[in-house]
């Protein structure tokens, strides 16, 4: 019963067996593979345009290279104040950048439109004492496991382009939201007015696959400099390659984050059942943040059961009463119905 994180899963077999043929014999390093420039075409076609990719090794370093891309002296970025980016990377987008992220609030995990526009109002390109406005990053599916609708985004990349900031958007979990919204990578990106995108492969099958994918190949140019300073240039990147081409190959990647979708799907289910349990709010993808009894949460812990107890919103103090705990859940490629319904007994005990 593992809903600790979808990090801790394994690698699909077919990503697997994929890297296991390619260890075999020689390609060009850096980049210039057959293989790299295969996949890199495959990009192009998931997308429905031409892209620039450069493949990197961690979401960590994807968000904060893309956001280095963009960035002037004296930048703000502007991300949810909860996102991945300014509460769980060390300060790495900032240190990549040299720019300062700055939170905006918002319910569940989204980033609230009118508040963006008066944070961005407070950093006008003339405001040499207290920085300006750079870049605009959103987090799909959010760390609150909710997800961006498409109008939605459409709403957050209207207020960018506005003030001319080009839009990001952190994909860790790109492929559970998108089959959560029943769209399509070009619709839940650059359609809407989304300009660079971390697409994350690791939570989901992957080993150790990321990539930066850049709607506008222009911007790119700069990009592979950037990508080597920071260490991030891999001398045999057809092994990234080679887990992305098993990943796109009859739409794994979307069967696994469907399968993952629908074990929190019977999570949400059976929490919404329970007697003892309850949701602390919707959500979309495959996280599950729940109101359980301590109780409940230490009989699961002893039968084997890995999650983490999670802070209680600020906004929401009131979500959690005495004897209750708050706490996520995140199902994987690799969750089976008897890993759910094994927790989802435990609220019976």
């Amino acid at each position: 019963m593992y809903f600790a994180s979808d990090n801790w899963a394994g690698a699909h077999r077919s990503i697997a067996e994929r890297l296991l043929r390619e260890s075999d014999g020689f390609a060009a390093a850096y980049g210039a593979s057959d293989l790299d420039r295969r996949v890199e075409r495959r990009f192009a076609e998931v997308f429905e345009r031409e892209v620039a990719v450069l493949f990197v090794g961690t979401g960590t370093a994807a968000n904060s290279l893309s956001l280095a891309s963009v960035q002037r002296p004296g930048g703000i970025t502007f991300c949810h104040s909860e996102a991945h980016v300014i509460a769980d990377e060390c300060g790495a987008p900032d240190f990549f950048s040299g720019a300062r992220l700055l939170g905006v609030p918002g319910a569940e995990g989204k980033i609230d439109p009118a508040k963006l526009k008066e944070k961005i109002a407070a950093f006008p390109q003339t405001a040499v004492q207290h920085g300006r406005a750079t870049a605009v990053t959103i987090t799909q599916a959010t760390e609150a496991g909710t997800v961006y609708t498409l109008s939605e985004i459409d709403e957050i990349a209207a207020i960018a382009r506005r003030d001319k900031l080009p839009l990001h958007m952190d994909g860790a979990r790109f492929a559970n939201a998108l089959v959560s919204l029943g769209a399509s990578p070009a619709e839940m990106t650059w359609k809407r007015g989304v300009d660079m995108l971390s697409f994350g492969g690791t939570k989901n099958g992957c080993w150790c696959a990321e990539a930066i994918v850049l709607f506008n190949p222009e911007q790119a140019k700069e990009m592979p400099f950037i990508r080597k300073r920071a260490a991030q240039l891999f001398s045999k990147s057809r092994f990234i390659a080679a887990q992305f081409d098993a990943y796109f190959e009859n739409d794994l990647w979307l069967d696994l984050a469907r399968h993952a979708n629908g074990m929190s799907d019977r999570l949400r289910a059976g929490i919404d059942a329970s007697n003892s349990a309850r949701l602390a709010w919707p959500t979309s993808a495959n996280e599950v943040f729940a109101v359980i009894p301590k109780s409940a949460a230490k009989t699961a812990e002893e039968k084997g059961a890995k999650f983490y107890e999670w802070p209680v919103p600020p906004a929401t103090p009131e979500l959690v009463g005495p004897g209750e705990t708050l706490v996520r859940l995140v199902t994987s490629f690799a969750t089976t119905k008897a890993d759910v319904d094994g927790f989802l007994g435990c609220l019976a005990d």
